[in-house]
């Protein structure tokens, strides 16, 4: 049977403080797997100490799941960048709704080998959900959310910027840090916070079907 498969990894996880790094990545995937609980199939597992896995309902879930675990990362100013996979493809075996394991299928092995692959890409986002229309337009999207978000200095800005997606008025953002509406309202605009949320709805969006 047909599913969306999502696998995710740390890059350069080897370059970083190992037991931090296994902290925040896994608070990270238990706050996604409490926040989507009634949509994950099979919940995000880690598989091999800086991987997970994990099987969602539908193309939507998987991708605001995407875009909920970057908003985390920001919200948190962890120093951890995600690889992403989305593949629609078979699983065999029955779906394992408490852990992400035990699951054989053409789609999981797909789904690691373009993960393995994407090691040698500097795009972070793959997307392959048999529409190649639709594939080309989320692919061509997460390029554009990939060079905003990766353009942000995070450990600086993690907290403003989260304020802005929270709020999404920088009137409010501006009374919240006790600074004035001018400044906020500026730095709204260099952290380019209207494309942000231009690119985020589209994104989820595409996937309403």
């Amino acid at each position: 049977m047909q599913h969306y498969i999502l696998m995710a990894d740390v890059i350069g996880s080897r370059t970083t403080d190992q037991v931090i790094l296994m902290k925040e990545f896994k608070s990270c995937v238990d706050y996604i797997n409490n926040k989507y609980k009634s949509s994950l199939l099979s919940p995000l597992t880690i598989t091999l100490g800086d991987e997970f896995q994990g099987v969602i309902k539908d193309a939507n879930t998987a991708v605001e799941i995407i875009i909920s675990i970057e908003e985390y990362i920001i919200s948190k100013s962890i120093n951890m960048k995600l690889r992403y996979v989305l593949h629609y493809g078979g699983i065999d075996t029955e779906i394992n709704s408490e852990i992400a394991y035990e699951m054989l299928g053409e789609g999981l092995t797909e789904a690691r080998s373009r993960l393995m692959n994407m090691k040698n890409d500097s795009h972070r986002f793959e997307v392959d959900i048999k529409n190649e229309k639709l594939n080309n337009l989320l692919s061509n999207s997460f390029i554009v959310y990939q060079d905003l978000i990766d353009g942000w200095n995070i450990k600086r800005d993690g907290e403003l910027i989260s304020l802005f997606i929270k709020k999404r008025d920088y009137k409010i953002v501006a009374d919240l840090v006790a600074k004035t509406r001018s400044q906020i309202w500026k730095r709204e605009r260099g952290l380019k916070m209207t494309s942000y949320y231009a690119i985020k709805s589209i994104l989820i969006n595409l996937t309403i079907f």
